[in-house]
């Protein structure tokens, strides 16, 4: 759920000088800026017609233009293949999250579908060596597991390469295209990674459980002979090593015992790593490879306050386009000629937000009641001195992490008169593997204890004013919501759920097929369906007697990950015992809300329901729900 869009338009508003929310929730100017392996063009994304596609232009020239024109749902994703003329974008329908691939010809503007419509896809591997050919993997035989083909993206003929009859989850190719390594599930949850030896793959790796999430492949060597990737086997927190096909050695190239290592960046020739960013309570970047250092010193001079969010390069290494960030304000993109050693900005993702006073992030680490460090971050009001309201935001997953920087929530709520808090609660990802694991089997217990303890926290610091405290988030911050007005009735003053699960044996029992070969972990770190009574003592839905405070339910119809059943069931439940409830669908979304308009309606409904409840600021709502698809099924009068 955090990866809602921005852009901008004024409007009127009811008090003082309030962020509009177009401009914190429409569509970025430009954003997510690739260099061409030839060094020539730019690529990135920028609405066309209002939706979010694909443009490029030439390096040095004004004549930027729209490689694609999807105008009902903003492009999911693209890359340049290596060949300097061909993009390849995803996109789904509806919400549907079934990605269908195509390739562009920007020479000559022609899009041609790769995959089908109504089937999940996705790019495996390119190749330096063959430019015109890559690895695809596709659900289309079995909608559970993914097939490798290969594809010519001359004549766009597909070919089998590897028909996934055993449940591998996971692939690693060479840069001959031919399969190195898979990895799946064991009936525990660790993981198995399987080696290609003489034609055949044999399993020569595993991890337990616990050690199982930690594990990502990095890169492998173009000769196939050495592979990068992080694990944390033997310590807690996940770092970079390589092993040696032949020799079979295994060498630690970096590690820090502060947070697992979040990302690595490779050379483009040698898929070397050449630095890695370990994520604590702020990115930090560190350097591994010394012939790099000039460019950085030269980097840090125009970057300024700002961090630096990633580096594309051209395949010869001389051109970056390179992305900084701060809690602060938008995105900024820079073109740096590695040559010359000089830099030039290029653009903000959002103009019309960089006349906007906001607020800084503020990392905090809050005890829980057992001794665990929750890394958090508090956005608050800058005239704020006494206790207020204060908006619990609680990150999905679970097992991803809320970080430091620009966060439009944060900033919007802050605005209107709300503290807001988001914390990292056992399970969450990035702080190394015992806290990870201390989240196993912890859903409705001491993963919520956590967030109750972090408002106790803001409650004592004198923050939060602990009769106007409410909690909202999507996905897992949805069911925490639920949670949190079913378990602990009297601590939240509302919630807002967005696309939460209310009950978890539904839950396990409707995802989609794809997550099959998963499910084994889900068991171990959620709750197994063969216990039925320890997933109802987990599961809102069988504790709605509890819930008197007001509850704003929002879903999108399409969700393959968490039902539309999962809201009409609490909704129901609720009608049923006379308890009020707010309940909006979107029927043209999924996952969470990803067109525009859409989004602005569900924050614009957000807001008056804060604002009715809580008493903070808020922006006049005017067409932006009539623009928009939402249809309020239940509790139109609560909005009113």
């Amino acid at each position: 759920m955090r990866g809602f869009f921005l852009i901008i338009f004024s409007t009127l508003t009811l008090f003082g000088n309030l962020i509009p929310r177009d401009v914190l929730f429409s569509n970025p100017d430009k954003a997510g800026v690739t260099i061409s392996p030839d060094g020539k063009y730019l690529a990135y994304k920028a609405p066309f017609e209002g939706v979010m596609n694909v443009w490029i232009k030439t390096i040095g020239k004004d004549d930027d233009r729209a490689v694609t024109k999807v105008k009902d749902r903003p492009v999911a994703g693209y890359f340049w293949t290596y060949q300097d003329s061909q993009l390849i974008f995803a996109r789904d329908y509806n919400g549907d999250e079934n990605m269908q691939l195509f390739l562009v010809d920007i020479s000559s503007n022609k899009v041609s579908p790769i995959t089908e419509k109504g089937v999940m896809a996705g790019v495996l591997k390119l190749s330096k060596k063959s430019p015109d050919e890559l690895l695809i993997l596709t659900n289309k035989r079995d909608p559970a597991f993914f097939d490798v083909y290969h594809l010519n993206t001359k004549t766009l003929e597909k070919k089998l390469v590897y028909e996934n009859k055993e449940g591998f989850s996971d692939f690693v190719a060479d840069e001959n295209l031919n399969l190195k390594i898979l990895s799946k599930r064991d009936s525990n949850g660790g993981l198995d990674l399987y080696f290609r030896e003489k034609n055949q793959f044999t399993k020569s790796w595993h991890y337990s459980l616990e050690d199982a999430d930690q594990v990502s492949m990095v890169s492998l060597t173009p000769d196939g002979k050495t592979l990068y990737y992080l694990d944390a086997q033997n310590e807690n927190t996940a770092s970079l090593k390589s092993y040696n096909f032949e020799s079979q050695k295994k060498e630690t190239v970096f590690a820090s015992r502060i947070a697992d290592i979040q990302s690595v960046s490779v050379d483009s020739k040698t898929n070397k790593p050449q630095g890695c960013v370990v994520n604590y309570l702020k990115p930090t970047f560190y350097l591994l490879d010394d012939s790099l250092k000039e460019d950085l010193e030269v980097i840090k001079t125009f970057q300024k306050d700002k961090e630096l969010a990633y580096i594309s390069k051209d395949l010869k290494g001389d051109t970056w386009a390179l992305c900084f960030y701060n809690d602060k304000g938008p995105a900024e993109y820079w073109l740096y000629d590695c040559k010359t050693k000089k830099g030039s900005f290029l653009f903000t993702t959002n103009k019309k937000l960089e006349g906007y006073d906001l607020v800084s992030m503020q990392p905090v680490v809050i005890k829980s009641r057992d001794g665990l460090d929750l890394v958090s971050y508090l956005s608050r009001p800058k005239d704020q001195q006494t206790p207020g309201p204060m908006v619990l935001f609680v990150h999905g997953g679970p097992w991803v992490r809320d970080s430091w920087g620009y966060h439009p929530y944060h900033q919007w709520l802050v605005n209107r008169g709300y503290s807001v808090l988001s914390v990292n609660y056992r399970g969450s990802a990035g702080f190394g593997k015992h806290f990870l694991n201390a989240g196993n089997r912890q859903w409705a217990k001491k993963m919520q204890d956590d967030l109750i303890d972090a408002v106790n926290w803001a409650i004592n610091t004198k923050i939060a004013d602990p009769k106007k405290v409410a909690i909202m988030g999507g996905s897992y911050g949805g069911y925490a919501t639920l949670v949190g007005l079913t378990f602990t009735p009297d601590v939240f003053a509302l919630g807002v759920d967005i696309v939460g699960p209310s009950h978890i044996k539904t839950l396990l029992e409707t995802v989609p097929p794809y997550w099959k070969p998963m499910m084994s972990m889900f068991e171990a770190r959620v709750g197994s369906l063969s216990e039925p009574k320890f997933l109802d003592e987990i599961s809102p839905l069988t504790k709605v007697d509890n819930i008197k405070k007001p509850l704003l339910i929002l879903q999108g119809k399409n969700d393959p990950r968490v039902k539309e059943a999962e809201s009409e069931q609490i909704v129901k439940a609720m009608q049923e015992k006379s308890i009020d409830v707010t309940y909006v669908v979107f029927p043209d979304e999924g996952h969470g809300f990803r067109v525009p308009e859409n989004n602005i309606a569900s924050n614009a409904i957000i807001e008056k329901f804060l604002a009715k409840h809580l008493g903070g600021k808020y922006q006049e709502i005017k067409n932006e729900v009539k623009n928009s698809s939402a249809q309020i099924v239940v509790g139109k009068d609560h909005l009113e």
